[in-house]
This record gives structure tokens, sequence and C-alpha cells, in this order.
């Protein structure tokens, strides 16, 4: 059996057990409405969230040609004009706080047209639902706005907030609604209606050919892409050894006091080189 058909039967049987806690089958089931509507309900409750509007898997957005762009597991609006973007995150790269930043001046870009004045912008929510403690104080919820640093009641009022969700957390924090998603999103199970039916739509979801084609077509991708960035990895490293052995080996000749010629006769190399090799002498 050659790779392909190894990795085709790797992403089959992850198919298979794939759960909430991955990006796509979150982005999958929050496509139902009421189900999104919900999990912002309990997230947000002292939010009225009565209707949630274009519900969006992935949604790529690219600023302009050399922007980085981004891909939002989901992204939402209500009635209001308010904006939700929620996140699954199972890896910690180190670089959230740093993401919401870049998320946020993004996606403000996409609230408003040239011509428009910024009090346009409609409030923000940003939400990463995190298999791990981000900032390691052993909360389940850690919820950021702009306030003043020198008075604690003054805020800003740009109306952006930030929210870090920790399914890895038994302080008493949250809600026992929120508290029971979270424990789902880590793999518990609960008698909770809301969470039956999320697990119900999951199952749901693993039936649907079209989505299960998506999956692991994206998946492929993602691994012959982190394949080849693998290989030119690799190729780098073998490339700065060999520089660094014909650097060794220049400085030696030096030292032997061979002559810039005849260094040039024997090594693959440049009357540039020798001289910043006769530098590190």
């Amino acid at each position: 059996m050659d790779e392909i058909n190894i990795i085709e039967r790797q992403l089959e049987q992850a198919w298979e057990k794939l759960g909430i806690s991955n990006d796509f089958m979150f982005g999958k089931v929050m496509q139902d409405e009421e189900l999104c509507k919900e999990l912002l309900q309990r997230i947000l409750p002292d939010l009225d969230i009565d209707h949630i509007e274009y519900p969006e898997l992935q949604k790529s957005i690219k600023t302009d040609i050399d922007a980085k762009s981004i891909r939002l597991d989901v992204y939402v609006k209500d009635k209001k004009g308010t904006v939700y973007n929620i996140e699954m995150q199972t890896t910690d790269t180190k670089d959230l706080p740093k993401r919401t930043r870049y998320y946020q001046g993004v996606l403000d870009l996409q609230l408003i047209d040239k011509g428009q004045t910024y009090n346009m912008l409609k409030p923000s929510y940003i939400i990463f639902i995190c298999s791990f403690d981000v900032f390691k104080k052993g909360r389940h919820i850690y919820t950021f706005e702009n306030i003043c640093k020198e008075d604690k009641n003054i805020s800003l009022g740009d109306e952006t907030t930030k929210i870090f969700l920790n399914t890895d957390s038994i302080m008493n924090d949250v809600s026992e609604e929120l508290r029971v998603f979270l424990d789902y999103v880590a793999g518990k199970k609960s008698d909770d209606s809301y969470i039956k039916k999320l697990d119900e739509a999951v199952k749901k979801a693993r039936l649907t050919k079209e989505w299960r084609h998506e999956f692991m077509t994206l998946s492929m991708k993602e691994r012959l892409d982190r394949e080849k960035g693998r290989e030119e990895g690799m190729e780098k490293g073998r490339e700065e050894g060999r520089e660094k052995e014909r650097k060794n080996i220049i400085i030696k000749m030096i030292k032997q006091g061979f002559t810039d010629f005849q260094i040039l006769s024997v090594c693959d190399t440049s009357i540039e080189e020798i001289e910043d090799c006769k530098k590190n002498i």
C-alpha cells in the first residue's frame, strides 16, 4: 500500500471518531442556527440573542494580495449586527492572544465600507474554545475588554470583546450550562438536553458523504503541505550543514597558507566568502 493510500485509510478512521472538538466538525455542526445560538447564549448569558444570521463554515478572509488570510470556524451576526467569531482550538500554538488581535483588525475591515464613519462598526466577540488553559490560572473563562490602565472604571468603548474558554478546569466560575458544554468538548457525556442535541448532530454529520469527502480532501492537502514543509526544512538544514563544513575547510586552508586562488580552485566558494572567513580567524 503506497503512502497516499495509508494516509487515506488513517483519515477515514479519524473521520469515524471525529468529535465536536475538531474545528471542521465544529464548523459543520454550528451551521445549525439553533445550536449555534444556544451555544452563544450559554457563553454570553447577559446578551439577548434571539436570532442569528449567515452562519459560515470556515469563512476565508483576505484583505489584499500580500496580507495573511484567515479562515474562521464560525462567523455569525445577530439581528443587531453584533458579530461573533467562534474558534475551536486543540493545539497550544502560543500565539492565540496575538491571533485575536489580528482577527479583530481583519474582521473590522469587513464591517464598514469606504466612506463610512467608524461609528458604523458594530460590537464584536472573538471566542476561542480551547482544550488547554491559555493563561495557566485554572479558569474556565477569561474575558478581555479594553479599559483604562489608570482608572479601571473607564472603558475604551470600542465594543470589542475577546473570550478564551478552557475545557481543562475544575473551577466553579461558569454556569452549569456552559460547564457541561466544555466538559462535552473534553469528551465527557451529559444528560443535558443541548449536549444530547449536539451529540446527535455530530453523529449525523459523520454520515454525510459530502462532508466526509470535504474533510478527507482538506486533511490530505494539509498533510501533504506539512510534508512538503518538512522536506524543505530538511533540505535547508542540509544546505546550512554543507555551508558550515565548506567554511571550516576554507578557514583551515587559510591557516595553512593556501592562496585565495588555490582555495577557489578546491572549494565551490567566492572571494567574498573567503574574505568573510578571514575575519573569523
